[in-house]
């Protein structure tokens, strides 16, 4: 908790102590939630606090091997094939070890990982995996395995030292079980109203308290209400950096109007919320604060 505290990172214990396992038993940490509750946030502040590379792979629908882990510089290869030809080599067989070795090999994600500097073995971040296909997240089986990747021209290129991997998702689909099983695995929720505010005064510090508490006790009561997609962590802050900008120092009907494109990222729930029922919220959390009383 102290070392994610460092990176302005506010951790419950649960999270803490399963991050700790991971770290010091060398298995990659699955984390799944919903979006913008703070998954990726934590292998960033990782990196950040250890002082490690961060290798980060953004997954998305078609994601290939040769996007994530590796492909051949087919230019530089042919250039080499032309200079061969123009020296007289007839050797083909010497010819096809000499261009699919590693000088001509181009390292994406997966295979910079699995190489250590200095500092120590990078932290790779695999973010999103729900939004590639089922044969992707095969493909990573023998990654979380055995930190190795097989590349047929030249073999089996195995981690000195495996680094440490967070791997995120939001739910979109789910995960097949045979990598949920390589990984130690932890739902990261909305957190609670106190340790919003605790996040509020780490990454935002010398906000008002009496707007940070209104801020968070709003948020609170949309995360209770039908909407399509409800507000994170992130849409807090930056709803919290807007409000400070606009110099607010209290919540008012006209200020949430004019600012919910900041915590609502869409046109229905905007349209569900503005007006009287951003009012009617907005009375219940000052009822619940005792705010204008006395």
């Amino acid at each position: 908790m102290e070392l994610l505290k460092r990176g302005n990172y506010v951790a419950d214990r649960p999270l803490a102590t399963v991050l700790y396992l991971a770290l010091s038993l060398g298995r990659p940490l699955f984390l799944e939630g919903e979006a913008g509750v703070g998954k990726t946030e934590i292998a960033k502040v990782l990196a950040d606090t250890l002082g490690r590379r961060l290798v980060r792979l953004q997954c998305y629908e078609g994601l290939d091997v040769a996007s994530a882990v590796y492909e051949w510089n087919y230019q530089r290869q042919m250039l080499e094939i032309r200079l061969a030809e123009a020296a007289g080599m007839t050797d083909r067989e010497g010819l096809a070890q000499d261009i699919f070795n590693e000088r001509f090999l181009i390292r994406r994600p997966l295979l910079q990982a699995l190489v250590a500097d200095f500092q120590g073995p990078p932290v790779l971040l695999i973010d999103e995996l729900d939004r590639t296909d089922e044969p992707f997240e095969a493909y990573l089986l023998e990654v979380l395995s055995d930190f190795q990747i097989t590349i047929p021209e030249i073999g089996t290129i195995r981690a000195e030292q495996p680094p440490i991997v967070i791997i995120t998702s939001n739910r979109t689909r789910e995960v097949h079980d045979a990598l949920k099983r390589r990984c130690f695995y932890h739902w990261v929720d909305y957190p609670s109203a106190e340790r919003e505010l605790e996040i509020i005064r780490v990454r935002l510090p010398g906000v008002e308290e009496r707007l940070s508490r209104q801020i968070v006790t709003f948020v609170h009561e949309l995360r209770k209400r039908d909407l399509f997609k409800l507000p994170g962590v992130a849409e807090t802050l930056d709803w919290t950096r807007a409000l400070t900008t606009l110099d607010t120092l209290e919540l008012t009907p006209a200020v949430v109007n004019d600012t919910l494109g900041t915590l609502l990222k869409y046109q229905d729930d905007i349209l569900k919320i503005q007006g009287s029922e951003a009012a009617k919220i907005l009375a219940e959390v000052n009822m619940q604060l005792g705010v204008g009383r006395g």
